[in-house]
């Protein structure tokens, strides 16, 4: 029982882990919080409950597909609700996320219209697949979305790391205006950080209906809070952070659901929060920032 729910947290984890990435490539590099994120990547989900159920396509168009659309709506964002405010003076630093809660808003009542509301199966060709080991139960699926995250996980660290484009997404997110003397396209950079994190909102999507078999338009909301959470427990703008962090909550969730209440799932994300602001404002793997007088 134990270790089934282990391998439940850390598909679970898994998901949220990719989310929270998401959210950490943009706040690393504008310094802001994407509050359309949630949307972006339920949006995503709907895409692979069109192509496989309406189409009958294969899974993996499905991926393509979310990648595709998603990447392609946070260029949208970027072009047209973030990029304008960093163009102008005196804008409030406030504004960037004003504008992505507006960007939020719309997507999820576009989703109405286009989807309905209600839950919409997801249904995965080998969703019912399992097998034994000794006792426990693992699914198929459940393996599919951890080995699809820890690709995703590996690729983006490697990114990260070892590219001229990942360097060059390091040097904006440390200072913008040092890069761009240094010769990096930061408009560039900025535009594909936030198309490569939106398309990754689409990609957790479309796993988390193959995990639980349906999507709805509220997710996004839920997700979107989640993933606020994770980067927060794990430190801002930290990628090694944003992945303990998504692992921790969900476990944390799937063990108060097992052995606890499970009307408190929700809440034990922003239970997180206040502990961790309370005893490790910075977050589990951030770096503690000086005072500065004011």
């Amino acid at each position: 029982m134990f270790l089934e729910q282990l391998i439940n947290g850390i598909t679970l984890g898994s998901i949220y882990a990719i989310v929270a990435l998401g959210f950490t490539l943009v706040f690393g590099v504008l310094g802001i919080i994407n509050m359309a994120h949630g949307e972006i990547f339920m949006f995503g989900a709907f895409i692979g409950v069109f192509v496989t159920s309406s189409m009958k396509a294969p899974l993996w168009v499905a991926f393509l597909a979310a990648v595709l659309v998603t990447a392609m709506m946070g260029y949208l964002l970027e072009r047209f609700a973030l990029r304008p405010l960093r163009s102008k003076q005196g804008v409030s630093h406030l504004a960037p996320l004003i504008s992505t809660i507006g960007v939020s808003i719309f997507l999820e009542n576009l989703s109405h219209h286009l989807f309905g509301a209600g839950n919409h199966p997801f249904n995965t060709p080998f969703a019912d697949i399992s097998f034994q080991i000794g006792s426990i139960t693992v699914y198929f699926v459940q393996l599919v979305i951890f080995m699809i995250s820890v690709l995703l996980m590996i690729v983006l660290s490697f990114w990260l790391s070892k590219t001229k484009a990942g360097k060059a997404l390091r040097a904006t997110a440390e200072n913008l205006e040092t890069a761009s003397l240094l010769g990096v396209n930061t408009k560039k950079t900025i535009t594909i950080t936030v198309m490569i994190a939106s398309a990754m909102g689409g990609i957790a999507g479309i796993l988390v209906g193959m995990a639980f078999n349906s999507v709805t338009p509220q997710m996004g909301l839920s997700m979107g809070l989640k993933g606020l959470a994770i980067i927060i427990l794990g430190g801002m703008g930290n990628v090694k952070g944003a992945m303990a962090g998504g692992l921790i909550l969900g476990l944390a969730e799937t063990f108060i659901v097992v052995y606890g209440d499970s009307g408190y799932r929700d809440a034990i994300a922003f239970i997180a929060i206040i502990i961790i602001l309370l005893l490790r404002p910075q977050g589990l793997f951030g770096q503690k920032i000086p005072d500065v007088r004011r």
